[in-house]
C-alpha cells in the first residue's frame, strides 16, 4: 500500500501533478488514460464514438490492471464511477482528490467536448460535476485544493499525506 492515487475532475491537474510527485518521490508514475490509449491504439474521444459505456468499460479495465508499488497513479476523471476500480485503488495507497471549483474548472477546460470526457452527448460540466465531486469525496482520503503552480500543489499533496 505504498502508490498515491490522484482523482479529480478533468483538467484538475491530475497528470501535470502526478508526474511532479513521482519526481519528488523518486517513484514510478502511471497514467491510466494513457494506458487505455496505449491498450486501445486510439484516443479517448475516439473510444467514446462507441458509447460512453465502452469507455467506462476500459477505464475499468485499466484501474483494475494497475499493480500498485512504489507508484504516483493519474486516474481519468471517470475513474470513481467504477465502483470495483476504486476499491483496487484504495487497497494500493492513498487516495488524493485534487478539488478546484466548478468555475475554475469551467475555464480550466475550454471546450470539453475535445477531451474524450465519459459523459453522453450535450451533458453539461455543472451535470458532470454534481454527479462525480460526492464520489470523490467519498473515496478521497486526503483533498487538496490546488493553489498556485503544480509545482505548488504537488508539494500541498505531501504535506497533506504527511498530517493524515
Amino acid at each position: 500500500m505504498n502508490s498515491i492515487i490522484l482523482i479529480g475532475m478533468p483538467g484538475s491537474g491530475k497528470s501535470t501533478v502526478g508526474v511532479i510527485l513521482a519526481k519528488l518521490l523518486g517513484s514510478g508514475f502511471v497514467d491510466t488514460d494513457l494506458v487505455i490509449q496505449q491498450r486501445e491504439g486510439r484516443k479517448l474521444h475516439e473510444i467514446l464514438t462507441g458509447g460512453v459505456e465502452l469507455l467506462l468499460q476500459k477505464e475499468e479495465e485499466a484501474l483494475l490492471a494497475q499493480p500498485g508499488g512504489e507508484l504516483v497513479i493519474a486516474t481519468g476523471g471517470s475513474a470513481v464511477l467504477s465502483e470495483r476500480g476504486m476499491a483496487h485503488l484504495k487497497m494500493l495507497g492513498r487516495v488524493v482528490y485534487l478539488e478546484y471549483p466548478l468555475p475554475v474548472l469551467a475555464r480550466r477546460l475550454g471546450d470539453f467536448a475535445k477531451r474524450g470526457i465519459a459523459a453522453e452527448p450535450g451533458t453539461t460540466l455543472e451535470e458532470i460535476y454534481a454527479v462525480r465531486a460526492p464520489l470523490y469525496r467519498r473515496y478521497a482520503d486526503v483533498t487538496v485544493r490546488p493553489e498556485g503552480s503544480a509545482d505548488d500543489t504537488a508539494q500541498r499533496v505531501l504535506r497533506a499525506l504527511v498530517e493524515r
